[in-house]
């Protein structure tokens, strides 16, 4: 059974992780990361990682940026494997999961949910095919009012799939409100949408003549991004030290099937 270890254990993520590995019998959160002390957890909790001695095999972050670069020097130096579910890192901080990731297994994906990994793969198919074919591309996102990025890094995620396959020959365009003018063909338009409790949608269009493909990825609910991660950590206990992402998780889960 998988050890793992849940940085930020005590936010809503951590909780929805901890619920959701109670009921999966190929691992077991065995130690706690999280400066805030007021949940019980039935497992030890440390406010600061460094002064976590449990034996592990994996460790799981959904915490905030602030937290990362002890996560990362810890993972580092104890060469612990780390599914980095932090988003909003900044330039240096991910020139560290690089250099971590020399050491350890690292993996890091701007989105964990399965599906919407599985969407950037399908979208890079669709996108060879339809934009030769003259096919105009736009993406809109909805999350809830809260959110205070935008566009989302799930937006840019697969608007960058989008044109990776395009060999990145398309600008991205966020406001067409400034300029009057008709739609170049080479951009894909992003447009994001902030209200309610949207958890998160994700829509992506492919506009041609007398005829419209949409591609659309929607979450009811935290769990998706929880269930990805303990996939995620299970996958990533005894590899070798590298960069991975979701993409790694989907390709051996369909090797296994």
């Amino acid at each position: 059974m998988v050890k793992a270890i849940m940085h930020g254990c005590n936010g809503k993520m951590g909780q929805v992780i901890s619920n959701l590995v109670k009921e999966d019998d190929g691992i077991e959160i065995v130690a706690g990361i999280d400066k805030y002390t007021g949940v019980k957890n039935e497992y030890p909790v440390f406010t600061d990682i460094a002064d976590c001695d449990v034996e592990a095999d994996v460790v799981i972050d959904f915490s905030n940026a602030l937290a990362v670069d002890g996560l990362l020097s810890y993972c580092g130096e104890k060469k612990l494997p780390v599914v980095l579910c932090t988003t909003g890192l900044s330039e240096e901080q991910l020139a560290q999961v690089q250099r971590v990731s020399e050491k350890t297994a690292v993996l890091k994906s701007a989105n964990m949910s399965l599906g919407i990994n599985m969407l950037l793969k399908l979208l890079q198919d669709a996108a060879k095919i339809l934009a030769p074919a003259g096919f105009d591309i736009e993406l809109v996102e909805k999350h809830h009012n809260l959110k205070v990025d935008a566009p989302s890094g799930t937006a840019l995620a697969l608007a960058d799939s989008v044109n990776e396959a395009l060999g990145n020959a398309y600008e991205y365009v966020y406001d067409r409100s400034k300029e009057r003018k008709k739609r170049e063909k080479k951009e894909i338009g992003i447009s994001a949408v902030r209200g309610g409790t949207i958890v998160g949608e994700h829509e992506v269009i492919f506009a041609g003549a007398d005829e419209v493909i949409e591609f659309k990825h929607t979450a009811y609910s935290k769990a998706v991004f929880g269930k990805g991660a303990v996939e995620a950590a299970k996958y990533l206990a005894g590899k070798q030290a590298g960069l991975y992402d979701m993409s790694d998780v989907i390709e051996s889960s369909s090797e296994n099937q």
